[in-house]
């Protein structure tokens, strides 16, 4: 059985929690990957660098 998403794992700029299907992992659109901005831990994807998107279409 497949683990289910914990929401709890999300961060501002996630649409979904990881895991969940139809969702991939990109990179941050404000730290451009880098997980910092202005000497600080980026606030959209929790410093991680990567943000959680919808993909494919329907």
């Amino acid at each position: 059985m497949p683990a289910v998403p914990d929401p709890s794992n999300t961060t501002p700029g996630d649409e979904a929690a990881p895991g969940t299907p139809g969702t991939g992992e990109d990179v941050c659109p404000r730290c451009a990957g880098s997980g910092r901005v202005d000497d600080a831990e980026c606030p959209e994807c929790g410093g991680t660098g990567i943000v959680i998107h919808g993909v494919g279409g329907g």
